[in-house]
Formats: C-alpha cells, structure tokens, sequence
C-alpha cells in the first residue's frame, strides 16, 4: 500500500513513539529551554507549581506546532531526503490523525496555560501556534524565499512567552530576547538550506538558495551575522545581565560572524559545504551557549543579589 493509499484509507499503524515524533521533539526542546530562560530572567517569581505547568503547557503547544507543521507539510516531507522518514510519509501515521492530535494538543495548552498561569502568556502561546502552523506553514514557507525571516518569528516567541508566565505583560528586555532568535534564524537555517538546496528544489519550495541563489544568500547570511553579534550582548547594555556574560555573549557573536564570514568567503564547492555544516553546527551551540549563559546570571543574581559581574541595573 502507498503512503497516499494509506492516508486516503486512513488506516495507521502509529506507535506511541510515532505521536512524540509529529512534536517535533528536538524542535520542542529549544522551546522549552528558552521559554525557560524567559521565565528565569523575568523580574519577580512564579509559583513554582505553575512554573511546571506552565514548561508543560508550553512543551505541549509548541508540539502541537509541530504536529500540524507535519499534517500540512506531508507532500514536502515525502519528497525531502531529511523528512522523509517522518510519521505520515513513512506511512505510520494519517494526516487526519495528525491533524486532530495537533488541534486537541494545540486547545489544551492554551487553556491550561490561560486558566492556570494568566491569559497573556496563553494569548502568546495561541499567536505562536497559529503563526508557526498558519502563517508560516501554510502561507509563507510555500510563496516567498523569506519565508525563514518572517517566519522564525515562530521560533522567536518563547521567551517572550516565558516571560510573560512570570509578569503578565512583554518588555523591552524580553524583546531583546526574541530579537537575538530573530536574527540567528536566517544564517542558522540558510546553512541548513545551502547543502540541502535539491531537496528543496525537489520539493518545489522557494528557500533563498534556490530562489535567489547562493551568492545572494550568503551576503544576507553576512548581513544577519554582523547583525547579531553585537545583538548578542544586548542584555547586558540593557542591564538584566552582568558584563562577564554579556563578554561571553559578544564573543560567541564574534565568533559567529566568523563561520558565517567563511561561509561568503570561500570560493571551493567542497569547501564551501564544510563551511556551511560548521556554520549549521556551531549555530546550535551558539544559541545554547547565549541562553544557557543569561539563565546561570540569573541564577546567580537571585541567590547571591549580584550578576556574575554587576549588570547596569537589576530588579
């Protein structure tokens, strides 16, 4: 039976592990960590009972992005070398299922974050949902090479969403937070695009390498690089961190626009794609590194009353 026999006939042989595989689990994990570090960096304190449901409710409504990202996108991912071993491909689980599994996820942890935690955050969580799966999946990944910018607005959310957990309400500070995402995602997801260029041909979808070519996406790559790196330092010029994480920050930018200066720079084929996946993997790190980093000062200030090194201010 083929995979559009097996979606037509609605018939799945889904396991419980196929249902964690539509979340998107590694996707998931990045969200949770950095609604998290939003949480941590937020003036004041929550519950720490409703600190957990609120990880949950968040974990939860960012999987159900990603399950209706697979229900709408299954044409493209049966095509794509790296999704083509997804649930509905792969033919373990209908696109009907994956659809209602997303819609019942995506309810649920709206109004368990809106009825528990405060509707401000819920109402977040909502427009991330709806611009991730509607937006973005349904609109912009489809028509437009900067379907990545517009869209990593999705992936930008989290801390202002964790935030909001905490206070009720979106500040400058949490701003910079999504503004540091905003401007990673291009480079981080055009390193990506660059060496899977005929997937995306294959798939018809107009990501900047092949819509604009390879010379003009790796000046835009530059373009968000020099962007980001002093970007990276930006809670510490806001003062919710302390000059030695804002250093670390700057440096981890610097060394950012580095790889992604090799990545222009390079004129060899082979060359080039080694660049681009050390780009790609040091992309990782570097958001890791910069939250990871801002919550440990966090962390830090709330048991000691001091950043690691004195920020311009403090709560």
């Amino acid at each position: 039976m083929s995979v559009n026999d097996h979606m037509e006939n609605d018939i799945s042989l889904a396991m419980p592990g196929d249902y964690f595989a539509l979340m998107k689990p590694r996707v998931m994990r990045l969200v949770v960590f950095t609604a998290m570090a939003g949480m941590l960096l937020a003036p004041g304190a929550i519950d720490p009972f409703l600190g957990i449901i609120a990880v949950l409710a968040i974990a939860i409504g960012a999987g159900a992005s990603g399950a209706l990202n697979m229900w709408y996108d299954a044409d493209i991912d049966a095509v794509m070398s790296r999704t083509a071993n997804r649930p509905i491909p792969a033919g373990n689980v209908t696109a009907n299922q994956a659809l209602n599994f997303g819609m019942i996820m995506s309810v649920l942890s709206v109004m368990t974050l809106g009825l528990l935690v405060n509707w401000v955050a819920g109402a977040i969580l909502a427009f991330t949902i709806f611009f991730y799966a509607v937006i973005y999946t349904m609109w912009l990944k489809r028509s437009t090479p900067q379907n990545i910018v517009i869209g990593g607005a999705a992936g930008a959310f989290p801390p202002v969403l964790g935030w909001a957990c905490v206070t009720g309400s979106v500040s400058i500070e949490s701003i910079a937070l999504f503004a540091i995402i905003f401007i990673w995602t291009p480079p981080h997801f055009w390193a990506l695009a660059l060496w899977k260029m005929r997937d995306y041909d294959d798939a018809h979808v107009p990501m900047m390498p092949n819509a604009a070519g390879e010379k003009s996406t790796r000046a835009q790559m530059l373009f968000y690089a020099v962007l980001l790196a002093p970007l990276s330092a930006s809670p510490y010029l806001l003062g919710f961190s302390g000059a030695f994480v804002g250093a670390l920050s700057l440096a981890l930018g610097v060394m950012f626009l580095w790889f992604t200066y090799r990545v222009w720079a390079i004129a060899g084929v082979d060359e080039k794609l080694t660049a681009e996946k050390k780009l790609f993997g040091f992309s990782i790190l570097y958001l890791f590194a910069i939250f990871a980093l801002l919550m440990i000062d966090a962390i830090t200030f709330r048991w000691s009353g001091n950043y690691l090194l004195n920020g311009f201010g403090g709560w």
